[in-house]
């Protein structure tokens, strides 16, 4: 199946990242999203990570120009009911995702090839398709923040999923110069599902007295070659995407590696959710030299 013309919905972190890296790699985009703010504030995002591109000297002027040129922002889903395949990634929850995909299913019945796709992390991809009347045109495209610097994407398969789509979704990664890597739709996929224990088992070492936050941080650079420290990568994940994850992993398993520690649930209760609100593990005050906060 050749891809003309692909969707995205939501234009945040995840969202604008995706269509910057469609865009790049020379298809024509639809960025959607509720507001025209939102929207805007997307659309400058990838314009200004693009000029970090061209000032690296990894596109040129024109290459960002032309990208720019591939992607249309829209507020009215229904202009996207022409496109070949449509990735959600809206927020990391299921009510909001299902009611997305009921109104694409709706809008795209005259388009029976389109292959629907979520970018979930933690949520049941099968559990997803019950929104939709042609699950096996449903499938996983699980990609990683920073969507243009990371090559990974999980191609998540669920009992439903036809095998032509599944092909289809591996080779469309391949063309966005991704690695896929082929998974089944089990909770947390491959990354998370071993991530995930290993995150919070730093932060109850952190609870038990083991080590400070920043010697953690650094056993794990210096000593296993991570390009981050536990607690570093928390914060740039987001400690309220972390703790979300943590409860459905843990919903799922019932098993005390994949549960939220005391810490990170106060952490998320008081607000401090990382690089993204000044405060989490570390203070931002000054970005550039961020200390660790006594918890």
């Amino acid at each position: 199946m050749a891809m003309q013309l692909v969707g995205v919905i939501g234009a945040g972190t995840m969202g604008n990242g995706i269509a910057h890296v469609f865009a790049r790699c020379g298809f024509n985009v639809m960025l959607c999203d509720v507001e025209q703010r939102f929207l805007d504030r997307g659309l400058a995002t990838i314009a200004k990570n693009l000029d970090r591109e061209v000032a690296k000297n990894k596109i040129t002027a024109g290459d960002k120009v032309s990208t720019l040129g591939r992607i249309t922002g829209v507020v009215d889903r229904a202009k996207m009911a022409d496109c070949d395949l449509v990735i959600e990634a809206a927020t990391e929850k299921f009510e909001i995702k299902a009611e997305i995909f009921r109104e694409l299913d709706r809008l795209m019945k005259s388009k029976p090839e389109v292959i629907l796709a979520s970018n979930t992390s933690s949520i049941s991809v099968t559990e997803l398709l019950t929104s939709v009347m042609r699950p096996e045109r449903f499938i996983g495209l699980h990609f990683f923040n920073p969507v243009p610097l990371m090559k990974l994407v999980e191609v998540v398969r669920t009992i439903a999923t036809a095998d032509d789509v599944y092909q289809t979704a591996y080779e469309f990664g391949k063309k966005l110069g991704k690695v896929p890597v082929r998974t089944s739709d089990k909770t947390g996929f491959i990354v998370n599902r071993l991530l995930v224990p290993y995150l919070l088992d730093a932060i109850r070492a952190y609870e038990e007295g083991v080590g400070s936050i920043e010697d953690i941080d650094n056993a794990m650079k210096l000593g296993c070659g991570y390009p981050m420290g536990p607690f570093t990568l928390l914060d740039f994940v987001g400690l309220e995407t972390t703790y979300y994850i943590t409860q459905v992993m843990f919903e799922e398993f019932k098993e005390r590696r994949f549960a939220s520690p005391p810490l990170l649930k106060r952490l998320v209760m008081a607000g401090w959710y990382g690089k993204k609100t000044g405060k989490g593990f570390y203070d931002y005050s000054d970005p550039n030299n961020p200390k660790a906060n006594k918890l």
